[in-house]
This record gives structure tokens, C-alpha cells and sequence, in this order.
């Protein structure tokens, strides 16, 4: 009988890398031109309010994906590919040196890394397997005539609930959730940290952090250079 590989699972953004691929990527488009100048004054008023502690987070990145998407349309994929290849090579490597860690002990330890993500799938490719990742799930966006962007998701309601993802993996592959660990930030890391053996949440927003606290599950919060676990 075949033995099934334990599975480590990871969200990227605010997780592992120190800010979001998606922000970062859709300000880099901006600043090449592949999207108007003008996409950003979409999401700066939340932007603004997210930063002065006056706004919720995700409703400033809420605003820049509406903004992203409605300007993704008609844009070259190899275009787009170019710029996320330039993102991730000069940031890579602004991770936390918590998950950093985490992730070499568990490649060691012959865990299978895995690795799901609202951000394009597009940036999650350049950026994951340097850390390590042998697979990685984000959301696609459809290409249409010459390779360029249509502004539709493919299987939307399938990354959106990332549990989805993980019922997926061990129905096609040799997984076992026995001694499995996910770690995540926020609420909608909820479906797959209730999935796992071990959920650790690090760094998390306050909605993910009340639920732990329910639930009783790891929290970990890294601040410079120090690492709390809070029991």
C-alpha cells in the first residue's frame, strides 16, 4: 500500500511575503503603463484610509481589484508575465523570516508545500517555487484571441473557497491530512485551517484572530525581529 505524504498548506500574501503579490504587481503595471495612470485614483481613497487606521484593509484591496480587473482586459499576457517575472525578482526575498524558517524544517521533514492564493497565478509561479513550493494554486484569468487578457476568471468559485482546493488535491493525489499544517492571516483562511491537523495563524486580522481564540489554535505573530507565540 502506497504511503500517503503529509501536506503543509500556506496562503503567500501577509503570510510569507511581507505585503501582497497583488498589490505589488497591479502598482507595477501602473508604473509601466500597461494600466492608466489614472487606475490608481480607484482604490487610493481606501488606500488612504487603510493607512491613516481609519479603513478596513480589505476594502482597499477590494477597491484595487475591481480596478485591476477592469483594466486587465486587452493586455498581453506575455506583457503581463514580464512584469510580474520583474516584481518578484527584486522582492522575493522580503519574506517573514518565520514562515521562511517553517518552510525549510518542513521540506526537510519531506512535506509536500503547497501553496493557495487569491493573487494571479501568473506572480504565485515566479515567486513560490523559490521558496520552496512543489505546487500552487491562485486565481487564472482567461485569455482570449492573441493571448490577451478577457478580464474573466476561470473557475472562480473554485479559488474562492480554498477548501475547495484542498478537497481537490487529496481526491487526486496521495495526501494525507494526518499531521497536515496550514498556515494563514485572515478570514478566508478559515475553510482550509479548519481542514487541517494543525492550524497556525500568523499575523492574523482581527476576524481570524477571534477564531482562533474560539477554537483554540496556534497564533503566531512576528514584529521585527521578534517571534510572540500567543497561547
Amino acid at each position: 500500500m502506497e504511503q500517503k505524504r503529509r501536506l503543509a498548506i500556506f496562503d503567500v500574501d501577509g503570510t510569507i511575503f511581507r505585503s501582497s503579490l497583488f498589490i505589488q504587481l497591479t502598482e507595477a503595471l501602473i508604473d509601466a503603463g500597461l494600466f492608466p495612470q489614472e487606475a490608481r485614483r480607484a482604490y487610493e481613497r481606501e488606500h488612504k484610509k487603510w493607512l491613516e487606521r481609519e479603513g478596513d484593509y480589505q476594502a482597499y484591496v477590494d477597491a484595487m481589484v475591481r480596478t485591476f480587473r477592469k483594466h486587465l482586459k486587452g493586455v498581453a499576457y506575455a506583457e503581463f508575465a514580464d512584469i510580474a517575472e520583474q516584481v518578484v525578482d527584486t522582492q522575493w526575498k522580503r519574506v517573514y523570516r518565520y514562515t521562511r524558517d517553517m518552510l525549510t524544517d518542513l521540506a526537510e521533514r519531506d512535506y509536500y508545500l503547497l501553496a493557495i492564493s487569491h493573487s494571479p497565478k501568473t506572480i504565485l509561479d515566479f515567486f513560490c517555487p523559490r521558496l520552496g513550493f512543489h505546487k500552487v494554486y491562485g486565481t487564472v484569468f482567461a485569455l482570449g484571441p492573441h493571448d490577451r487578457f478577457t478580464g474573466e476568471v476561470v473557475d472562480e468559485h473554485i479559488i474562492a473557497n480554498k477548501a475547495n482546493i484542498i478537497k481537490r488535491v487529496i481526491e487526486k493525489e496521495t495526501f494525507s491530512l494526518t499531521h497536515s499544517i496550514g498556515v494563514g492571516d485572515t478570514e478566508s483562511d478559515i475553510p482550509f485551517l479548519e481542514m487541517v491537523q494543525t492550524p497556525i495563524c500568523f499575523n492574523p486580522n482581527q476576524k481570524l484572530y477571534r477564531h482562533a481564540r474560539r477554537n483554540e489554535w496556534k497564533v503566531v505573530v512576528e514584529r521585527k525581529d521578534v517571534v510572540y507565540d500567543i497561547n
